[in-house]
């Protein structure tokens, strides 16, 4: 046999087996929605484990803020830092949560601006997969930054009146509403050039909404004016039914008043994103 002949040969051989492996079997069925979006809930998480300073922010801050608020201005604000804590804990659970929740437009706009989304658009999978999966990611953290809160406030003293079923009560609330809260930072990351920009943005439209609460001080001791904003703030009403929550006296009214915010929040910017996420290219 020729040179050219057991060339030809070979290459058939090749071919043989290439065009066996390719229909050795049916071909795989189409991924789920909610599989697709679990998968990338997973990637967030891989993110963590390949870079564990990630979670910095939600271990170090909620710390910082309630070891320095309560020991600083307990004495001024409550006449005791025990009294203060009691006040303040369930606050800075929400604030703790409700800060985590920028990341969410942050690392939506890293994944576009690294070229991640144009890759992940060539695959056979439900569009807001990544979005939904994403989000969801995220709530992982917020689980964290809750623990962690609540673990270095019982250190401290704090006292949780409502027991386990109502810390775990009081999480799963600020929670839902973050998860509610996180696709407005999503549509903001789809807005904005860069994640500093995201970043930036974020942290100013949070930081209004949080110190104008009541997660410091009793509105009562606001002016007028200023309490009035603080009474209709979604957040103050996070933080009432929070801190009722965890003293085991909250009402089911405050409860279904924070659910309803957070539905609306999500059945507003949710759509808004996955529409925005559609047409960006």
């Amino acid at each position: 046999m020729s040179t050219v002949e057991h060339d030809q040969q070979d290459t058939f051989t090749t071919g043989e087996a290439l065009h066996a492996a390719l229909q050795s079997g049916e071909r795989p069925p189409r991924p789920g929605a909610l599989s697709t979006a679990m998968t990338f809930g997973w990637r967030g998480m891989l993110k963590i484990k390949h870079v564990p300073e990630q979670l910095l922010d939600v271990l170090v801050t909620p710390v910082l803020f309630l070891v320095m608020f309560t020991y600083l201005f307990g004495g001024a604000v409550a006449g005791g830092t025990g009294e203060y804590l009691q006040y303040i804990l369930p606050g800075i659970l929400v604030q703790a949560v409700l800060f985590t929740t920028v990341y969410s437009g942050v690392t939506l706009n890293t994944d576009m601006t690294k070229g991640v989304v144009d890759r992940v658009r060539t695959l056979p999978i439900w569009r807001p997969s990544p979005l939904v999966g994403a989000v969801l990611g995220d709530c992982v953290r917020y689980l964290i930054a809750s623990a962690m809160t609540i673990l270095v406030g019982i250190a401290l003293g704090f006292d949780v009146e409502g027991g386990l079923l109502g810390a775990v009560a009081a999480v799963a609330l600020v929670i839902a509403f973050a998860f509610g809260l996180s696709w407005v930072f999503t549509t903001l990351g789809l807005i904005m050039r860069t994640p500093n920009a995201v970043l930036n943005a974020g942290f100013m439209a949070v930081f209004p909404l949080l110190f104008l609460s009541n997660i410091f001080v009793d509105p009562a001791t606001m002016p007028a004016g200023l309490e009035a904003f603080v009474d209709v703030n979604p957040i103050s009403h996070l933080v009432t039914a929070t801190r009722d929550l965890m003293a085991g006296s909250a009402a089911a009214g405050d409860v279904l008043l924070v659910l309803g915010e957070a539905a609306v929040i999500t059945a507003v910017f949710a759509p808004l994103t996955a529409r925005m996420y559609g047409r960006t290219r």
